[in-house]
Order: structure tokens, then sequence, then C-alpha cells
């Protein structure tokens, strides 16, 4: 995985218990697929150019421990698989304090052509995503 986005608790993103809303684990998963993205050369603002879009269609996550206001985290992904027209990502968050995994998961996307339609993942984008990856995504 790669360390692709960090961030600081804000209060705002606490609940009464005093620890992350378990939904802004989804936010910062965002988060860091876009820093994926410039990561690897494919900024998001660009696929509309390129012809083509993604869009989320399952989300899973596990809670592993507990992050409070200002802790900082770190945010991880890779993609594991790309098929014809999906996209699986990895992702992990962990406290940069001490490295405890808080929430790790996956997110599915599905490439989208200009009219919502799904179409296959780009070749371009398989190819920056290999050469990004130490260990490329299952199937490519």
């Amino acid at each position: 995985m790669h360390d692709v986005f960090e961030n600081d608790v804000r209060f705002e993103e606490t609940d009464a218990q005093g620890i992350v809303f378990y939904g802004n684990y989804v936010t910062y998963q965002d988060e860091a697929f876009t820093e994926y993205l410039d990561a690897i050369g494919y900024e998001y603002a660009t696929f509309a150019d390129r012809g083509w879009d993604v869009h989320v269609v399952n989300v899973e996550l596990d809670y592993r421990g507990s992050a409070e206001f200002r802790d900082r985290l770190v945010n991880s992904l890779r993609i594991a698989s790309i098929r014809d027209s999906s996209l699986t990502f990895e992702y992990q968050c962990r406290r940069k304090a001490d490295d405890e995994v808080l929430a790790e998961g996956t997110v599915t996307h599905v490439a989208v052509d200009d009219s919502g339609s799904s179409t296959r993942v780009p070749d371009a984008f398989r190819e920056a995503v290999i050469e990004f990856q130490e260990e490329p995504p299952d199937p490519v």
C-alpha cells in the first residue's frame, strides 16, 4: 500500500464520544483516492477529458481502533484488482503516532463513459497503476 494522504482529525469530525465519527473514514478514503490518482499522474479532474469517469458501487470498512481530535492520520491505498470495467482499492487508515490501524477495507469503482454506461478501464490507466505500485493489481 502507498501512504498517499495525511490529515489531522478536526473537532467537527468527532462524535459525542470524542472519537472520529465512523462515516468520516469514507471521506478520508475518498481523499486518499484523489491523492492516489495524482500520484500516478492521472488527476481526477482529467477523467472527463479522457472520456471516462468512475462511480463508487461498494464500500466495506472494518473499524479496528479509534482516533481523537488532533490525531494525525495516515491513509494508504492500493488498487487490488482491475477487472474489465471495475477497480477495487484496498484502504487503510493508521494513527501516525503509534502506527495503530484504525480502519481498513475496500472500495469498488465502476468505469463509466460520458453517457454513464459502464466501459472498459483504459489501458493507459492500467499501465500507470502497474508502474506506480510495487505489487500489480490482479488481473490487469
